[in-house]
Order: C-alpha cells, then sequence, then structure tokens
C-alpha cells in the first residue's frame, strides 16, 4: 500500500496586484498538471480568509518520483520562474501519511 507524498506550500504575496498575477499564474498552471501529471492526485489551491496576501498548496503525489516527474514538467519550470516576481516568501512543509481516509492510501 502506498501512502504517498505530500506537500504544503505557503506563499506569500507582495500585495494586492501580485495576488492577481499569482493567481493568474495559478490558473494557467493547473490545467496543465490536471492535463500532463496522471500521477499527481491532488493539487488544491487555497486562500486563506483573514491572509489575503497567502496562498496554500495542498499536493498529493502517489509516490516520490511522481513529484520529482512534476518538477521537470515545463510548466512547472515556468510557473517557478514566473512566481518570483510576486512572492515575498514560501514555507514548504513536506509530509508523510501515517493514518486516515482518502487517496494516499491508494
Amino acid at each position: 500500500m502506498s501512502r504517498g507524498f505530500a506537500l504544503v506550500v505557503h506563499f506569500h504575496l507582495h500585495d494586492e496586484k501580485a495576488a492577481e498575477g499569482f493567481d493568474d499564474l495559478v490558473s494557467r498552471t493547473t490545467p496543465e498538471i490536471e492535463r500532463h501529471e496522471p500521477d499527481t492526485l491532488a493539487y488544491v489551491v487555497h486562500t486563506v480568509p483573514d491572509q489575503p496576501l497567502t496562498r496554500v498548496f495542498y499536493e498529493l503525489y502517489s509516490n516520490r518520483a511522481a513529484f520529482d516527474f512534476h518538477g521537470e514538467q515545463p510548466h512547472i519550470k515556468h510557473f517557478l520562474a514566473e512566481r518570483v516576481q510576486y512572492t515575498s516568501g514560501v514555507d514548504v512543509t513536506f509530509m508523510q501519511a501515517e493514518s486516515g481516509k482518502g487517496p494516499m492510501h491508494l
């Protein structure tokens, strides 16, 4: 049974204008993930109601190789290069599922 490979990423944005640009970049990137990454099990972007300049990504991959494949994709390389102009900081937490219900128990 695979427990998957997951991470949570907090993007801290410069200002409202940066948030608009970042959100546009995300809206152009996520369809490419859906189209080209079958082993990306979840890629969910969240806003934070009381933190309008924060975006939180939850990413779940079938395994570490799927995460590595994700990082090699042209749309992700483009996203990573472009996001720099919008962000004032990024916090990444890598996680290993230990129990629960969901796709990590495939």
